[in-house]
């Protein structure tokens, strides 16, 4: 299953660039990243090629880090890709607690990632309506 990190952390000048760089150090490659922050802290998403050594790594650095089960649907990069995503999980209930998506580089194929509160119900529902989900080997290996 694929995983996110997830960093609460304040939000001053600085953090960011501490966090990016203690990745860089340990040859951690960000795929995707987040950011919602407050006046005083915020919460970054992070999608990389290796959530365990990140984790690790931001932890002993004294960041705020926990890993986070997602899925990551592949859908067409087209009008209307996300929207039937959405609809399926929609109409079965399944609530997106938080989602983000990225084109990958052929440009026709597009992964949203999102987070829900019953992972293996969402992951039959999209598959169930003609969606692949990306397994996390090939999600870290974008």
């Amino acid at each position: 299953m694929a995983q996110q990190i997830n960093v609460f952390a304040q939000n001053q000048p600085g953090r960011l660039e501490r966090l990016t760089q203690v990745l860089m150090e340990i040859g951690i490659n960000i795929r995707a990243i987040t950011i919602s922050g407050s006046e005083d802290y915020g919460v970054l998403k992070l999608l990389v090629d290796d959530p365990p050594k990140a984790f690790e790594a931001l932890q002993v650095e004294g960041f705020s880090a926990f890993m986070k089960d997602v899925v990551a649907v592949v859908m067409d990069d087209q009008p209307g890709g996300l929207f039937r995503v959405c609809r399926a999980l929609g109409e079965r209930g399944v609530n997106v607690e938080d989602a983000y998506g990225f084109v990958v580089k052929d440009r026709q194929t597009a992964i949203l990632v999102i987070e829900v509160e019953k992972i293996p119900e969402a992951e039959e529902i999209v598959t169930g309506a003609g969606f692949r989900i990306m397994s996390d080997e090939e999600l870290y290996s974008l």
